[in-house]
C-alpha cells in the first residue's frame, strides 16, 4: 500500500537544476530556490552567482529521470556570452570550454 506524498505533485512536476561548485573546503551541491528554472539558472551563471562550477545536474521527480546537463548549459551559455557580448569569469570560461571541447568563441567549422 502506498502512503500520499506530503509534497504535491504539480510542486513536482517540473525539472529542477542543481550546481556542483567546487569549494575551498571541496565540491559540494548549491543551495538553490525549488522555483529555479533554466532560464533563471543560466543568467545567474552568467551573472557572477556561482564561482566554480564543476557539473549542473536536472532531474524531473515526477517523470522519473535524471541527468549531467553540464553540456547543454554550457552550450547556452556560450550562445548568450556570443550574441550579448558578455563578459565571464576565468572559472565560467573554463566550465564552458571543458563542457563544450573548444575555445570559447571558437567558430565552428562547416562542413
Amino acid at each position: 500500500m502506498s502512503v500520499p506524498s506530503i509534497v504535491p505533485n504539480d510542486r513536482l512536476d517540473k525539472d529542477f537544476y542543481l550546481v556542483l561548485e567546487d569549494f575551498r573546503a571541496g565540491p559540494s551541491f548549491r543551495e538553490t530556490d525549488e522555483g529555479i528554472t533554466y532560464i533563471k539558472l543560466i543568467d545567474d551563471l552568467l551573472t557572477g552567482q556561482y564561482d566554480n562550477v564543476i557539473r549542473v545536474v536536472a532531474f524531473n521527480p515526477v517523470e522519473g529521470w535524471s541527468r549531467d546537463a553540464s553540456e547543454d548549459v554550457a552550450n547556452a551559455l556560450e550562445q548568450h556570452i556570443a550574441t550579448e557580448g558578455r563578459e565571464v569569469s576565468e572559472t565560467m570560461r573554463d566550465f564552458i570550454e571543458g563542457q563544450t571541447g573548444r575555445k570559447l568563441g571558437q567558430q565552428l567549422s562547416l562542413l
